[in-house]
């Protein structure tokens, strides 16, 4: 039972089948069906639920494909979006508009949000944005192009098998989506056709004018599909068939902007409190929004008339040809004006929000908890492979920050045979071990999905540089506190030279480790050039000394057991500096593309 509510929960189209069933039996009871006419039921079941299959099927297609056409820009575009809560709003109709979603917008915020890269206030502006985006799916379904979607459907196939280019085979399988949508809303509206005389239905279609009732129904159906487009594509196919009036398809409209909020509820379970405060900001604006046009449905319907193009047809026809396209505006000018509205009060309407969801002050132990837990990894980016790849960048640099600490600190434990001081050290490594393994598992879930070749290199990359991370953890753990006791043990005691000799190669070595996090982080190939031209100061200048310092030994006639321990001691000391250096020269490597999955062997 729980894997199948998984799997419905996964999979909103079962849903719709589910819905749509249970309106196909309520109709076909023998106290709704009193007043029919000529309707063949089996025909009519069989295109309304294989209709609205091809279009969720299209839709989820296109969603899909144009985030992997649009990944990394909007990767980009959404690292640069907290700046005010203009930006916030521009880059949410932006990002929605592309992707064809306010609900994949709304769950990446909330991703955002719950990996602290953005704050209440400032995720509003986005959510506020991806409600305007979500309407140019209504504005493109009124323009009526069901007629070329097969045409669409031909075109998108054809270039998604025949290209050879990640990018041009995912616009291929676009517009396969939107062909896709289009013929299943044909064939819905083909559907609809034998209830134009069916008088239930008629009168079921008319209680949509009750505001009230037009917005449960649309919420309730929104949140079934979880996609506002659907359910105002649905409602403007009927309105084209002339089964819906304008108040009615507004009043349905208002339901849609509700139920689409069910998403982000969805994705926030189980979260932080700010992921869930993101969640309710969705859900409370659309609701404000709602109850502040409800009011007024004939006078936006007015305006909209007056602002819609005529049709110089009569009747009923001149509706089924006009009433489409003003719900559509209506749909954009309630959307639009909200926002307008509600963007200066941004401040008050996060402080009413934490108001009413508080966060948790965390203690010291939970604190000390979630230092040991990943940050940026959340499954909302996973709808998004680019996304995702970025949030593991991210974390795969939190780990280099531990990584690097850990490297800091090695002269204070090791130089003098402190091991208590490198026994501290040496238990950061557990922070690394813990990053690497659920950062191998993100990867392999983002692996789970048909990736553009240059998001599975870029995942390689990823895991590789971890594994370097890793490695890098375990010499510092292991070798190096081992050195720390030998240094102890046998009283091995270096003089001034030689310590600021060694100091001169660690502060390279670190040098060498944090350009290569900043080149993999970054993406910045002359961070990366700079750990390749270290390497000769580094690694040769290390060959170099103790070749130098094996000849003074061997030149100066019997040699003490006290100072064969003090070169073993600083030649097994640098042995572990070169081969920190080599991981992190693996690291620079990956991003100017000079290493491939061989970098995953351990030196």
């Amino acid at each position: 039972m729980a894997n199948l509510l998984r799997i419905m929960r996964k999979n909103p189209a079962i849903w719709a089948m589910m819905g749509v069933g249970a309106f196909i039996l309520f109709t076909s009871d023998p106290a709704f069906a009193a007043g029919k006419g000529e309707v063949d039921w089996g025909v009519l079941v069989q295109k309304l639920l294989g209709g609205l299959a091809l279009f969720l099927f299209g839709l989820d297609m296109m969603t899909d494909s144009m985030k992997k056409v649009a990944g990394d820009k909007m990767r980009d575009v959404l690292a640069k979006m907290t700046t005010n809560r203009f930006a916030g709003v521009f880059t949410g109709a932006l990002v929605t508009s592309v992707v064809q979603s306010s609900s994949v917008t709304t769950v990446l915020v909330v991703g955002f949000v719950t990996a602290g890269l953005m704050n209440l206030s400032q995720s509003i502006g986005v959510i506020l944005g991806a409600n305007i985006g979500t309407t140019i799916t209504a504005q493109i379904v009124a323009f009526k192009v069901t007629k070329y979607a097969l045409w669409m459907v031909f075109g998108g196939f054809m270039i998604s098998i025949m290209a050879k280019d990640d990018k041009l085979k995912n616009w291929g399988l676009t517009l396969l989506g939107l062909g896709l949508v289009f013929y299943g809303m044909s064939v819905m509206s083909s559907a609809m056709k034998p209830m134009r005389s069916f008088e239930p239905f008629l009168d079921l279609m008319k209680s949509m004018e009750n505001p009230l009732m037009g917005v449960l129904v649309a919420a309730a159906f929104t949140g079934i599909v979880q996609s506002s487009s659907a359910t105002t594509s649905l409602v403007i196919v009927m309105a084209s068939q002339g089964f819906v009036t304008l108040p009615a398809g507004i009043a349905l409209a208002f339901g849609a902007n509700v139920g689409t909020c069910v998403t982000a509820l969805l994705a926030c379970m189980g979260k932080s409190r700010e992921a869930v405060q993101a969640a309710v900001v969705h859900l409370l604006f659309n609701i404000f929004g709602v109850l502040l046009w409800i009011g007024f449905i004939d006078q936006l319907g007015g305006f909209v008339v007056s602002m819609s193009p005529v049709s110089d047809l009569e009747g009923a026809a001149k509706l089924s040809a006009e009433v489409p396209r003003q719900i559509a505006n209506a749909h954009t000018v309630f959307n639009l004006v909200n926002t307008l509205v509600a963007l200066p009060f941004v401040t008050q309407f996060a402080n009413l929000v934490n108001k009413l969801v508080p966060t948790k002050k965390e203690g010291v132990a939970e604190e000390a908890q979630a230092a040991f837990r990943h940050k940026y990894l959340d499954e909302g980016m996973l709808t998004s492979a680019p996304l995702a790849l970025s949030m593991v960048r991210r974390e795969a640099s939190r780990m280099g920050e531990v990584v690097e600490e850990m490297l800091r600190d090695v002269p204070a434990g090791v130089f003098k045979g402190n091991v208590d001081k490198m026994a501290v050290i040496r238990d950061k490594d557990d922070q690394v071990d813990i990053l690497y393994g659920e950062i191998s598992k993100y990867l392999a879930r983002i692996g789970q999905e048909n990736l553009s070749e240059g998001s599975s290199d870029e995942a390689m990359s990823a895991m590789t540089t971890i594994t370097e991370l890793e490695n890098i953890g375990d010499i510092i753990e292991t070798h190096l506190y081992h050195l720390s006791e030998v240094c102890s043990a046998r009283q091995v005691n270096l003089d001034e030279e030689a310590i600021a000799t060694l100091t001169g190669f660690h502060e390279m070595v670190v040098k060498a480790f944090h350009s290569a996090m900043v080149s993999y982080e970054h993406d910045r190939p002359d961070a990366a050039k700079m750990v390749l031209k270290l390497e000769d100061d580094i690694v040769d200048g290390m060959d170099k000394l103790v070749l130098e310092r094996h000849q003074q030994l061997l030149s100066g006639g019997k040699v003490s057991g006290k100072d064969m321990a003090i070169f073993t001691f600083q030649s097994d000391i640098l042995e572990n500096y070169k081969r920190i250096y080599l991981h992190s020269k693996r690291i620079a490597k990956l991003v100017l593309h000079q290493e491939g999955s061989s970098a995953l062997v351990a030196v």
